[in-house]
């Protein structure tokens, strides 16, 4: 079995390295993939962007490949698994119209409203003279929302007017996110504990992967911008029993069932960030088009499964059939980011990574490999994942790992996976 793997991110470089570790996978491409997936057994980076979908096509037919998997979400958006099924390839993703659930907040939250699926109370604005009044209105803390795709930091937390002014003009004056910040959302805030929950969706079946929390601001305590995610851990404590049936029972049914009501019938991965109030009831905060970035990790650490072989189920409809087992263990992964981010920050920095076991893991996103030395490339660097026998035991292995890594540019947080102990 050949697979594509594409994109160049942490996300990547794991799911990649999960597909490579099974007999049956002949070999693993990935395109542009990073520094970490170039020095892996059985995987090779191709030179093509992530959104450079003509050539991903012509590659993806030249070398055979049995399925590809779609990483980031701007090549969804873009609409590649339209063109990959035109043209008779297998690949496991949504078609560019089932994207819009990422791809605008705004048909996000009119379609979970007119579908009754729980989600915090909002408005959507294209001036900003109405967005500023709406606020003065409600009052803060308050959420305001890009509506376009923004890399995870599209989303302000405004605890003050100013703040808020600020954000909003900066969206829709200033033009900060480009055409993704054109519109924006602005919704309540809520309060409660968050939690990712990542399902595989094919014609007719829905399959929930591992449980799993990310970290989304900053700084230690939640505090400071938000990111991308700066650390995740599987499986996450706060998805309970009850949490898990009703986050199945009220907002994945619904929302795979409404999509194909309304002609646009989703498969592919569907990420859905909730807010979890303390009785167990689940609104839904965002829709992810693909796996969480950095919660792949710590799941990909756990997935006894071949990942490719699930996928193949998957767009030949038969999820049924599948058998997925997980190790028992806690998976904990800390993102290293270059000092600075999410604002300007330094590249091109040396590092040196340590050996590492089969409980341990570096993963790579902004790296790039030069004369076989590793620097630095982007905002979020690496993401030193563990496997331990619980939380704690996790979180220990993962922050000795960091302690190993060699690398004066680096920030993280030192709290990665505090609420679950």
């Amino acid at each position: 079995m050949k697979v594509l793997v594409i994109g160049a991110g942490g996300r990547e470089h794991a799911l990649s390295w999960q597909c490579a570790q099974f007999d049956e996978v002949e070999h693993v491409f990935v395109a542009p993939g990073n520094a970490g997936t170039a020095l892996e057994n059985k995987i090779t980076n191709i030179d093509i962007d992530a959104e450079n979908i003509a050539e991903l096509v012509s590659f993806a037919k030249q070398e055979s490949v049995d399925i590809s998997i779609v990483g980031p979400e701007a090549p969804l958006v873009l609409g590649i698994v339209d063109q990959f099924i035109e043209e008779g390839l297998a690949i496991f993703g949504p078609t560019k119209s089932a994207a819009q659930l990422e791809g605008s907040k705004v048909f996000c939250k009119n379609f979970l409203e007119r579908n009754n699926i729980p989600t915090a109370n909002y408005r959507a604005f294209t001036d900003a003279k109405l967005a500023i009044k709406y606020v003065e209105e409600k009052g803060t803390p308050i959420v305001i929302k890009a509506d376009g795709l923004a890399a995870g930091k599209g989303v302000i937390i405004a605890n003050s007017l100013e703040e808020a002014v600020h954000a909003i003009n900066d969206m829709l004056e200033d033009n900060r996110f480009g055409d993704a910040g054109s519109s924006l959302v602005i919704e309540e805030f809520l309060e409660g504990e968050e939690a990712s929950f990542i399902v595989m969706v094919s014609e007719s079946s829905i399959l929930p992967m591992a449980t799993s929390q990310d970290h989304k601001a900053r700084d230690n305590g939640d505090k400071g911008p938000n990111t991308g995610g700066m650390g995740a851990y599987s499986p996450a404590p706060i998805v309970s029993d009850l949490v898990f049936e009703n986050a199945m029972e009220k907002v994945i049914r619904p929302t795979v069932a409404a999509m194909k009501n309304e002609g646009i019938p989703y498969t592919g991965f569907l990420y859905a960030g909730l807010m979890i109030d303390l009785n167990g009831n689940v609104k839904v905060l965002e829709f992810n088009c693909r796996f969480g970035d950095p919660e792949t990790q710590p799941i990909m650490m756990r997935l006894k499964t071949n990942l490719a072989e699930l996928c193949i189920h998957a767009t030949q409809d038969t999820l049924d059939n599948a058998k997925v087992s997980w190790d028992d263990r806690t998976s904990l992964g800390v993102v290293m980011a270059a000092k600075g981010y999410p604002e300007s920050y330094q590249m091109g920095d040396p590092i040196t990574l340590p050996i590492t076991s089969s409980s341990t893991k570096v993963f790579h996103a902004g790296t790039r490999l030069e004369d076989s030395q590793i620097f630095s490339n982007g905002g979020r660097v690496l993401c030193a994942t563990s496997l331990g026998k619980d939380l704690k035991d996790a979180q220990k292995k993962a922050y000795d790992l960091i302690n190993e890594i060699e690398w004066s540019g680096s920030y993280f947080r030192t709290d990665i996976g505090f609420k679950g102990l």
